[in-house]
């Protein structure tokens, strides 16, 4: 046990001691290789040194040979691009001298079908007056190219005078009325594109306005842009007109034919609204003159020219038509020429293109207002309708009118407002003396109805009131422009139907006062209070059902109920005519007497006096009042019946009085009619065809 422990750790440290010699004799073998590696590298590294030693002494001697030569060759280079650019600026100089040789035939050929080449060619010699201005300016090719801008210049402007004038067409007529129309249908609104110019021609135009403005220094095609397209504006106007008075008179209303082929189920566009005008006011008038409520003949003499009053409304609806074409069409050309003239030339050109047009506008404006007032000076008041279509057209488009002009001068934005002014001034003029000639026309014999029915002045006076209603806002505005009251200094709508409730109400008493002077001229009563009842129930009639009745209350609240109790007045008038046929048949002056007993001579007499008196007076006044006449069919009933009641109820009451009194021999001699026939005769009252 002993033994075995000595000898192990005898035996561990030789273990040891081999493998110390072992890592001993790597780590020499190791050593001997790192050794024979530096001895390899310091080997390569002198000789890398030797090359390098050489290479450099090479390099030095390359270096001394070649710098020389580099050197003589930069200098032949740059002396070769100096020769280069020589040649090149003679080439170019010398290029100068035949521009214009060279532009010769495509300038004397001008622009038309090549702009870009002929604009290539103006550049070309553009340049070469630049050159020689900068560097040669005494030299004769100055002027010689010089001369050849000037000659391209001006037949750019012959190109572009001929490409406006050529292509510039007036709008037809269908597409004017088109982009102006209105469909009430229709939430959104189609846009009519007015194309005035093909879109190659417009983008010649502008290429070469452009130009001209840039390189030309020339204003000179802008004149004459405004001038051709002046007069094409005036003539797309003139021709709508044209168009009016062609188809118009025989259709009555013109439709646009471009819409007209479109097919049924078609959504399309409705004619412009066409405004109330003078042939409304004339084709009423000539009823109303010649008929009654009922039909029944009247007793105004008075024949429109129906023919004459077309025309004129033809002229109106063109006018009216012409207006609103002009507002749309100035738009369409500011567009047109925002595209074509510098921005700061654009508000000069339009004022300038739209004057013409514009001015022939407002003259026949104003020729519509002298003849207006023309009309008004020989007493035609019914003149003054045609303005109010074309007052109320213009006032409804003053806004858009405004718009389309802003930026103009102020003597054309001011030529509307001056004939509105006008409008409204004559128009006002023309009421208040209608108003007065309601008020003081004359009571001619001649002229009342023989009949009592309705006068020719109360007919015109209601036809004239009822247009008014048509155009009630504008005919308000029309009084209120000629007040001068503080509180006409903020006109509002309230404001004027007021004005207007209180100039009806006016013409209204007028015709009242005028109505009750002319019944003063019949002899007959009677007549006289069936002449103011027919009157007055028409003129009751005629308020409501115009519902001019809504406007006349605004400031009168018991008009209705005045003519109500004016009517009435007039029938109790009338039935009085009759107390001289009923009091034939009262108890006065009848005989007292008992059954059985015998009449005196005297008794007897006043019975037969009482039966002649009924007779006459009877058989008198149907013969009289079977030729008057009541036109309005329920009064003539009213009226027939209440008669009849009363006189029949009388007749009857006297008959059974002496039912039993034997006053004559021949009792049919007195008993001339029953009660059935009496009846029957009263019923024929007021009927010129029984």
């Amino acid at each position: 046990m002993g033994i075995t422990s000595r000898m192990i750790p005898t035996e561990d440290a030789s273990a040891r001691k081999r493998e110390i010699e072992e890592k001993l004799k790597q780590e020499q073998e190791t050593l001997s290789f790192i050794r024979e590696n530096l001895e390899k590298s310091d080997q390569l590294t002198n000789g890398m040194v030797c090359i390098l030693s050489s290479f450099e002494s090479r390099l030095m001697q390359l270096e001394n040979s070649i710098i020389p030569v580099h050197k003589q060759t930069e200098n032949l280079q740059r002396l070769q691009e100096n020769v280069d650019k020589t040649l090149s600026c003679m080439d170019h100089v010398i290029s100068y001298y035949h521009v214009a040789k060279d532009t010769d035939r495509i300038i004397r050929e001008g622009p038309t079908g090549r702009l870009d080449e002929y604009l290539a060619c103006i550049a070309k010699i553009q340049k070469a007056v630049e050159y020689f201005q900068d560097n040669n300016p005494d030299s004769p090719e100055l002027n010689t190219v010089k001369a050849r801008f000037e000659k391209g210049k001006e037949l750019l402007e012959a190109e572009f005078r001929s490409l406006l004038t050529r292509y510039s067409k007036p709008v037809p007529p269908i597409l004017i009325l088109d982009a102006i129309s209105v469909d009430d249908e229709l939430e959104v609104q189609e846009d009519v594109v007015l194309e005035h110019l093909p879109e190659a021609v417009l983008q010649d135009i502008i290429c070469i306005a452009g130009w001209l403005v840039e390189y030309g220094r020339n204003q000179d095609f802008m004149n004459v842009y405004f001038q051709i397209r002046s007069n094409q504006l005036d003539r797309s106007i003139k021709g709508l007109k044209d168009h009016f008075r062609k188809n118009s008179a025989s259709s009555g209303i013109l439709y646009s034919p471009a819409v007209q082929t479109k097919r049924k189920d078609t959504p399309t566009k409705k004619a412009p609204k066409r405004p109330g005008t003078i042939r409304k006011a004339q084709n009423l008038l000539k009823q109303y003159s010649q008929h009654g409520l009922d039909g029944k003949k009247g007793g105004s003499n008075l024949t429109p020219m129906e023919g004459k009053d077309d025309v004129l409304d033809i002229e109106i609806d063109s006018y009216i038509h012409c207006i609103s074409a002009f507002v749309k069409l100035a738009q369409s050309e500011y567009a047109l020429l925002a595209e074509i003239i510098p921005e700061h030339h654009q508000k000069k050109t339009f004022d300038s293109l739209i004057q013409e047009a514009l001015d022939n506008l407002m003259l026949e404006g104003d020729n519509i207002v002298s003849a207006a007032r023309r009309a008004i000076m020989r007493h035609d008041y019914s003149a003054v309708l045609t303005i109010f279509p074309i007052l109320r057209h213009l006032k409804m488009n003053k806004s858009e009118f405004d718009s389309t002009l802003q930026g103009t001068a102020a003597s054309t934005k001011n030529k509307l407002p001056t004939l509105i002014t006008s409008m409204e001034t004559i128009g006002a003029k023309a009421l208040e003396e209608f108003a007065d000639s309601i008020k003081n026309d004359p009571d001619k014999e001649y002229n009342m109805p023989k009949d009592g029915t309705v006068h020719e002045l109360t007919s015109n006076a209601i036809l004239f009131l009822q247009q008014l209603l048509d155009f009630h806002e504008t005919a308000g505005a029309m009084l209120a422009s000629q007040e001068t009251s503080s509180s006409a200094s903020s006109y509002t709508s309230e404001f004027n139907k007021r004005l207007l409730s209180t100039y009806i109400c006016k013409v209204l008493g007028n015709l009242q006062l005028n109505l009750l002077s002319k019944s003063k001229v019949y002899e007959d009563s009677a007549l006289s209070a069936i002449f103011l009842h027919n009157n007055y129930n028409y003129t009751l009639k005629s308020l409501e059902k115009s519902e001019l009745i809504q406007l006349v209350t605004v400031t009168q609240k018991k008009a209705e109920s005045s003519y109500r109790e004016l009517i009435e007045q007039q029938i109790q008038m009338y039935q009085r005519s009759w107390l001289k046929v009923t009091e034939h048949l009262t108890d006065r002056n009848m005989p007292v007497f008992q059954p059985g007993t015998k009449l005196k001579d005297k008794e007897r007499q006043v019975i037969k006096d009482k039966f002649k008196g009924f007779n006459d007076g009877l058989e008198e006044l149907c013969k009289i009042q079977k030729g008057w006449a009541i036109p309005d069919k329920e009064q003539r009933d009213f009226i027939r019946q209440a008669q009849k009641r009363v006189v029949s109820d009388a007749y009857r009451a006297f008959l059974h009085r002496c039912a039993n009194i034997s006053f004559t021999k021949n009792p049919e001699k007195y008993h001339k009619y029953r009660p059935e026939e009496v009846e029957e005769m009263i019923e024929k009252l007021f009927d010129t065809s029984a």
